[in-house]
C-alpha cells in the first residue's frame, strides 16, 4: 500500500469537491480522508495501490462540475496517518 497527501488548489471549495473526491475514492477502494483548508484549498490523504492512486490523482485534476483545479501538490505520506477505509470528510483545517 502506498499513501499520498495532496493539496488541491483552484476553485475547489463550495463546488462539492470533497464529496466528489470521497465518492471516487470509495469506488476505487482508496482509504484516507478529505478536508477543506482555510486558505481555500482542499487536502486529502489517499492510501491504496500505486496505480489506483495515480488514476485517482488524474481524476482529481479535473474535479466535479463547477470546480477549476489549477494545481495539485503531492507528497508521499504514511498510511498510518489515519487512512480511514470510510474516507470521511474531516473537519476543516
Amino acid at each position: 500500500m502506498t499513501a499520498l497527501r495532496i493539496i488541491v488548489s483552484g476553485v475547489v471549495q463550495g463546488v462539492g469537491y470533497r464529496q466528489w473526491l470521497r465518492e471516487r475514492a470509495l469506488l476505487a477502494g482508496v482509504a484516507g480522508w478529505v478536508r477543506n483548508r482555510s486558505d481555500g484549498t482542499v487536502e486529502a490523504l489517499l492510501a491504496g495501490a500505486p496505480d489506483t492512486l495515480e488514476a485517482l490523482v488524474a481524476e482529481a485534476r479535473k474535479g466535479p462540475r463547477g470546480a477549476r483545479v489549477t494545481d495539485i501538490e503531492r507528497r508521499e505520506a504514511s498510511a498510518a496517518d489515519h487512512a480511514d477505509p470510510d474516507f470521511p470528510i474531516a473537519p476543516s483545517l
